[in-house]
């Protein structure tokens, strides 16, 4: 491993009768989140007979199996073995990710917890939107809400609490900061984290062949658009909200 604070890590625990959990960490990081992807594309990859689904959280991979062709014995020897073939924590993320770009508009009445969130980092509320309208993150989970991700992890400034009141409703296509991420919000809902920008994307569309638009590893940016761009983005009526996509590797 890469960092000896992470000596007892990775760690496979049993999840109930039919699954498996390797956990990188017991807080977030970079290289646990890292470690937890990779792992889990590796798993996907191996295509082991009787492995029925597969998922990350944010610093764990966990990995439901069929008990009728496989018992957690089993499971725990070909976790430990893939564990063991190389240091996940410094792995290559997986392939396939993309690279968004989500207009968003930062403040104003339609955002308007941007200057608390701003004077709890200690910044001003011009700064705070510089900083968060250039910080690239990555797409850590997915989770809470359909397609709605967890997004991280931004500058060490943005490691501000949650409220310690809900906001009884915050819009979908909201982007709310906490403990150095963002949350992008798949659907109006009660939340602790502060509203500091609004996009005009829609992520869940169960529609669709691929009803969550993204997905865990992906990186975003959230460029500024004043509150006439949004407007115009969002009187479009595109799901999309104006973002764009590229792939990255």
């Amino acid at each position: 491993m890469t960092d000896k604070t992470e000596q007892y890590w990775p760690r496979i625990r049993t999840v109930g009768f039919d699954g498996m959990l390797v956990s990188f960490g017991d807080g977030l990081s970079e290289p646990a989140n890292r470690a937890a992807l990779a792992f889990r594309a590796a798993v996907e990859a191996a295509g082991w007979d009787g492995i029925e689904e597969s998922a990350t959280s944010l610093v764990s991979c966990f990995v439901r199996f069929d008990p009728l062709a496989w018992g957690h014995d089993l499971v725990r020897a070909d976790l430990s073995g893939l564990l063991a073939e190389r240091d996940w924590y410094a792995a290559d993320l997986p392939q396939g990710r993309r690279l968004w770009r989500i207009p968003a508009v930062w403040g104003t009445d339609l955002a308007p917890q941007l200057e608390e969130a701003a004077t709890a980092a200690g910044l001003s509320v011009k700064d705070a939107i510089q900083s968060l309208s250039t910080s690239r993150v990555r797409v850590q989970t997915i989770g809470f809400a359909p397609g709605q991700p967890y997004l991280g992890e931004l500058p060490a400034c943005w490691d501000i609490p949650r409220q310690q009141a809900l906001t009884a409703r915050i819009p979908e296509g909201a982007l709310a900061v906490a403990i150095r991420q963002f949350v992008l919000f798949s659907v109006a809902t009660p939340t602790g984290w502060r509203h500091a920008g609004q996009t005009a994307i829609k992520l869940f569309r169960p529609e669709s062949d691929t009803p969550f638009v993204l997905r865990p590893g992906d990186e975003v940016l959230f460029p500024a658009v004043s509150r006439e761009e949004f407007e115009n983005i969002r009187a479009a009526g595109d799901p999309d909200g104006g973002a764009v996509s590229e792939v990255i590797q």
